[in-house]
């Protein structure tokens, strides 16, 4: 409480009586908490922070010997925020963790109300099933899981495979909206061959009575890596965004919105030496680097990162990029929920 100094004791004592003898009764009053609940500008518990993938791969890859991916379900170190610790999330909506699963191994059959997307980071022979149809893990697909659609995933490779699982956990918490339910199996049957998907919906082509209403997530569930590398340095012939440098975001080819109606995801190109001009929005947001290294200044505070590196930089925190060597950044924020609900803002300084 922040009260003038011109009250006297007698007063303060009554309020604090009145306010226990309220409380019994559930309420309490707005005017002692008002700064904090309509704040003039965000103040989010999230800090900016940085996971260094090749200090924490050792750790990863220790949980494969301590648990199998069948008996966890899903083998994930969860990426805490250190201003969070406890509420397994990376930002107050956002949730982040990394995936290992070695080779032979199933992570079972199951779905949710939580959306997820995949982006792989390490290793290579994986696999992820979305309702019936398989597709190939490759280092740096951005492939997703849609809400309530089955899925699984294997190894049927060589080598451990890694990559970052990016859900929107703690939004779906926050609105008592989560379900789950296991599958009989743990794998799933084959309905269609690999790469229908793909064709059918990422081709500039949808099948000819295809509907589909904007707030559904997208059909088209992996983005290869190798399409959006080519796009990138296509675009990158011109002057870089200030702000940005080569930045493009992710859509729903049938209807131009966001694949996730809650995530919304993506890729820009840092060239080497650009550093990007100051700049601040609401959607706190977690990025993953692809290729390439640099620093990221976030109020203030300096990180470097190298490839495979996940920092995260929290709501309306001014922040800049430096690419070292040609950088590419993969990400993804709340964007679209902060938009649907007029919410969004951004700051170019």
């Amino acid at each position: 409480m922040n009260h003038p100094a011109h009250h006297s004791a007698e007063t303060l004592a009554a309020r604090k009586a009145y306010y226990e003898r309220i409380g019994s009764d559930n309420m309490t009053p707005l005017w002692e908490v008002l700064g904090a609940l309509v704040p003039p500008e965000p103040r989010s518990p999230a800090v900016p922070h940085h996971w260094s993938y090749a200090a924490v791969r050792a750790q990863v890859m220790e949980a494969g010997t301590l648990i199998s991916a069948a008996e966890a379900e899903r083998r994930v170190l969860i990426l805490e925020n250190p201003g969070l610790r406890g509420q397994s999330c990376i930002t107050q909506s956002l949730y982040a963790g990394l995936q290992l699963i070695l080779p032979g191994e199933v992570a079972p059959a199951h779905r949710h109300t939580q959306s997820a997307l995949r982006l792989v980071l390490d290793g290579e022979g994986a696999y992820t099933s979305v309702n019936g149809e398989r597709v190939t893990m490759h280092r740096g697909d951005f492939i997703i899981t849609p809400a309530w659609t089955w899925h699984d995933h294997g190894n049927l490779g060589s080598e451990p495979v890694v990559w970052l699982d990016g859900l929107d956990i703690p939004l779906v918490r926050f609105l008592d909206a989560g379900f789950a339910e296991k599958s009989a199996a743990p794998s799933q049957g084959v309905v269609r061959p690999e790469g229908d998907a793909l064709a059918r919906y990422g081709a500039n082509m949808l099948p000819v009575d295809e509907e589909q209403r904007t707030g559904e997530p997208t059909r088209l569930f992996i983005y290869p890596y190798a399409q959006t590398r080519a796009a990138l340095l296509a675009i990158a012939q011109g002057a870089p965004d200030a702000h940005l440098g080569f930045k493009q975001r992710f859509v729903n080819p049938a209807t131009g919105a966001s694949p996730m109606p809650t995530m919304g995801t993506f890729a820009q190109r840092l060239p080497t030496g650009f550093t990007t001009r100051p700049y601040r929005c609401t959607d706190g947001t977690v990025y993953v680097c692809l290729e390439g290294s640099g620093e990221a200044e976030i109020n203030g505070r300096g990180f470097g990162f190298a490839e495979r590196d996940v920092f995260v930089v929290p709501s309306w925190h001014t922040f800049t990029l430096r690419a070292r060597t040609d950088s590419i950044l993969f990400s993804y924020s709340d964007r679209p929920v902060q938009k649907a609900l007029g919410l969004w803002r951004e700051e170019r300084l």
